[in-house]
């Protein structure tokens, strides 16, 4: 009796095991187009987003890699001052503060991985957008830049 109600438990766990990876592997596949304009040339970007007040606590952290075309966008309800932190964030991101306009309030470029120190914006804004470390001076981005997307949510 034992030996079938042990082989019905693991014959009930693989698949609860596969369907919440399955999940979490189409949550992080779920991206939205992000282009930025910068200098003559526009950037696309397939980014995440951030929607809830979980989901922006939780950021990038414990990440050990981004793709080059990756990251995660921040929109906020009602523009404000932004203000973040790499706790738990194990790579170096770029942080594009963005206004309601789609301009660029500031660029804080290779922030530090695990730092507690806040990383603020310089006025207020209406989204943030965190990319690869390094990201903005390998494409020639800077407060100049516009920043556009349609998120269908």
């Amino acid at each position: 009796m034992r030996a079938l109600l042990t082989a019905l438990a693991l014959s009930l766990a693989v698949p609860i095991t596969g369907c919440s990876q399955d999940a979490s592997e189409a949550e992080r596949a779920q991206t939205i187009p992000v282009t930025i304009a910068a200098k003559g040339q526009a950037h696309r970007f397939n980014v995440e987003v951030a929607r809830t007040d979980a989901e922006q606590d939780q950021g990038l952290m414990f990440r050990t890699s981004l793709p080059a075309d990756g990251g995660m966008l921040f929109p906020f309800a009602k523009p404000r001052i932004g203000s973040f932190w790499m706790k738990n964030t194990l790579i170096p991101l770029d942080m594009i503060f963005i206004r309601a306009d789609g301009s660029i309030d500031r660029i804080a470029e290779n922030t530090i991985p695990e730092s507690l120190e806040p990383v603020v914006s310089g006025g207020e804004v209406s989204a943030v957008l965190e990319l690869a470390g390094g990201t903005a001076a390998r494409l020639n981005i800077d407060e100049t830049a516009k920043v556009t997307w349609k998120d269908g949510k």
